[in-house]
């Protein structure tokens, strides 16, 4: 059967699990007696072993079951955590990320088998102490003698001596809370392909109304598919059997499902009938947590063999998916995952939309008779409605930049160890909301930020000793949305930036003369170091040296036409401060006219506009710039940018957009103000040459092209 179908599904769900283990098991570092996060833990493994199962990636498959293993020992307390276990778990997260990132280029596992790491596994579970099982064979035995009384009722019988002590315990546990034992066997159809993927759905049926207590053969043959066409289950529940039945027989290619109750009382088999298949999920979750294990089951490769008569489970991924949540307790933050693709079509209509608005705008406005009401209301309405829906895509497209910065606590974990550099991340802001397209490329740049901070900006702990401050050095990372723009700091409590050095560093370079250097503001020689190969890092390291990392920050913030700015104290730290737009496709602009042509600057960029006169405007080292209420600010001629001949009266006073970057600021000079606008972003194209300060174009209303002004590039 071909499962390429559910690759995709597969990728995001194995993302979102490696996620998930890697904040627990930092948890877990911190709290290593905590139950639930052990538990946690625990189900996030299973998951991730029976979905590479289903799929058939073998390796994978292994790989997780070891570290089942052995949290199964930890959760059942056989076995402590302790520092060793958190870096061999760590190692066994990075295994599986890389399989996956394999996968997801070559839809193939690899041929890494990963056998230091399975060892060590294997070693920790070697090392656990015995378990006393005299003390706890009494209850277990009572429990398989009635699993023996009862068991020719369902086709098999069970042995005492047969059940491993992780059964017999968790026996014991299911008749100490009082929980009805039923003994099930089930059987496949002799033409399922897959027997596996279909014992796999049953389990996670039977895992909506009870526990599987025993299997015969074991849950790992049973998921190799060492089996013939049945196999054997004890389940506990507090619910009736008839119900477990008919969630199993629901299952498609199962061809039947018998069962008993394992107190010889009333052990009887079940009818056979066939009845009307129920869902699996048609009880709820137990609980919310238990709900998280849920997708495993999406990546089943099933066929689709149902739509119109019978609902059959996991008939395909997207049916099982709403089916599930259809009936069960509704989760705290339910999402749905949208392809991008679709979302950036969505986005493409309401452009045209807008557009369109846009042309009865200028249809309005052009109408000299003035007795054009109803075409006003109807633009009106047309205004309404595009503002609500470009609102409503922008909600869609609206994600938390959480998922970026999750992976971080990890990442410094590891600087920490490889430094020698006790350090702690503090995050706020996580919900903060950003466009998807923004989301996706600000990773990098965030790390790259962390990374700096981590190693050029904290000092050794002999040397914080001696200053006074913790040991421990601090980074911070704060979002928080400002406006139509989201502000991302990354901060530490470290040594500072020393401008002397980086300015040091320029004069060997050749980037400045000597004179340059030292005339140059603080700030121009901090900007220095987001140029590319310029690092102040006396050798290479694996972390840093090469120059590269505060270089790709300013591309890649650029290139999202937003800022990024530093702030740094010697001796008390530094602040990386980046400023981001919301969204990167629909934004208010001015909408301006310099020699005949019509240009948009983005509004979020302009301070203030001004009327200055002709007489105001001094020179100073050759740059004209004026004085506005004590703050000296430098002027720029857009007609002189843009290569065009001003149409404005040399003697008239002149309209002055004051552009802000940062803590810079500039005043452009422009021929004629039209008004705020809202407009749709459009690519130049690979067909037109780069031009620094243009940063796209729009579209008016009255079919003409607009170049858009990247006041940033200008400043």
């Amino acid at each position: 059967m071909d499962v390429s179908q559910y690759l995709d599904i597969f990728l995001d769900e194995s993302k979102e699990h490696l996620q998930n283990l890697n904040t627990s098991v930092l948890n877990l570092e911190q709290d290593p007696e905590n139950p639930d996060t052990i538990s946690e833990i625990f189900r996030a493994a299973h998951t991730l072993k029976g979905m590479a199962g289903t799929m058939g990636y073998k390796r994978m498959q292994t790989l997780t079951h070891d570290m089942e293993n052995v949290f199964s020992e930890v959760r059942d307390g056989k076995l402590k955590v302790n520092a060793g276990m958190i870096d061999v778990l760590f190692r066994c997260l990075d295994a599986i990320e890389e399989y996956v990132s394999v996968i997801s280029e070559t839809a193939d596992e690899g041929d890494n088998d990963n056998e230091p790491i399975i060892k060590e596994l294997n070693d920790i579970l070697a090392g656990k102490s015995a378990e006393p099982a005299e003390e706890k064979a009494e209850p277990a035995k009572e429990a398989a003698a009635k699993a023996d009384a009862a068991g020719g009722a369902s086709g098999f019988k069970w042995n005492i001596n047969e059940l491993t002590d992780e059964e017999r315990k968790a026996l014991e546990d299911a008749m100490m809370s009082n929980k009805k034992l039923y003994n099930v066997t089930v059987s496949v159809q002799e033409s399922c392909l897959l027997k596996a993927a279909r014992a796999f759905l049953v389990f996670k049926a039977i895992e909506e109304r009870g526990e599987i207590v025993a299997a015969h053969p074991s849950t790992q043959d049973i998921e190799d598919e060492k089996f013939e066409l049945d196999f054997s289950l004890i389940i506990a529940s507090e619910g009736k059997l008839e119900p477990i039945l008919n969630d199993i027989k629901a299952v498609s290619e199962i061809a039947d499902a018998k069962g008993c109750v394992l107190d010889a009382e009333q052990a009887s088999p079940e009818a056979e009938a066939e009845k009307e298949p129920a869902v699996s999920a048609e009880a709820p979750a137990e609980d919310e947590k238990a709900a998280k294990a849920e997708p495993g089951t999406s990546v089943a490769p099933v066929k689709n063999e149902v739509v119109k008569k019978k609902p059959e489970p996991a008939a395909s991924n997207a049916s099982a998916k709403t089916e599930k949540k259809g009936t069960s307790k509704p989760a705290v933050n339910r999402t749905v995952r949208v392809d991008i693709e679709k979302l950036d079509s969505l986005m493409n209509l309401v452009s045209e939309l807008i557009i369109a608005k846009n042309s009865l705008v200028s249809s309005a406005t052009s109408d000299a008779s003035g007795s054009s009401s109803g075409l006003h209301e109807q633009i009106e309405y047309l205004e309404s409605v595009t503002t609500n829906l470009h609102e409503s895509v922008m909600k869609v497209r609206m994600v938390p930049i959480e998922s970026v910065v999750s992976k971080f606590p990890r990442m410094i974990r590891d600087i920490s160890k490889q430094l020698g550099k006790p350090m702690e991340l503090y995050m706020s802001g996580e919900e903060t909301e950003l466009d998807r397209t923004v989301v996706d490329e600000i990773g990098d740049p965030l790390m790259h930020m962390l990374r700096n901070s981590a190693d050029h900006g904290l000092e050794m702990p002999q040397e914080r000793i001696a200053k006074g401050k913790p040991e421990s050095g601090s980074i911070f990372l704060d979002a928080y949305q400002d406006g139509n723009n989201v502000v991302i700091e990354v901060r530490d409590d470290g040594n500072g930036i020393d401008v002397d050095r980086v300015r040091q560093k320029a004069i060997e370079r050749g980037i400045m003369t000597e004179e340059q250097a030292y005339a140059a503001d603080d700030s121009d020689i901090i900007n220095l170091l987001f140029m590319p190969s310029f690092s102040t890092a006396k050798q290479v390291s694996d972390l840093s040296g090469r120059g590269v990392g505060l270089d790709v920050v300013k591309s890649k913030i650029e290139a999202l036409s937003g800022e990024v700015d530093v702030k740094t104290k010697l001796g008390e730290g530094t602040t990386f401060s980046i400023r981001l737009p919301l969204t990167l496709a629909i934004i208010q602009a001015l909408m301006v006219v310099v020699g005949g042509e019509k240009y948009a600057i983005a509004l979020s960029g302009i301070q203030t506009i001004e009327n200055i006169s002709p007489r105001d405007v001094k020179t100073v080292e050759s740059k004209e710039v004026i004085n506005l209420r004590g703050t000296v600010i430098p002027i720029l001629r857009l007609d002189e940018i843009l290569g065009c001949t001003s149409q404005r009266d040399p003697d008239s006073d002149m309209i002055v957009v004051i552009a802000k970057k940062g803590d810079k600021q500039a005043g452009l000079v422009v021929d004629q103000l039209i008004g705020q606008q809202e407009i749709v972003i459009k690519s130049m194209g690979k067909y037109i040459n780069k031009c620094k300060f243009i940063s796209g174009a729009t579209i008016l209303g009255d079919g003409e092209v607009a170049l858009i002004i990247d006041s940033n590039a200008l400043i």
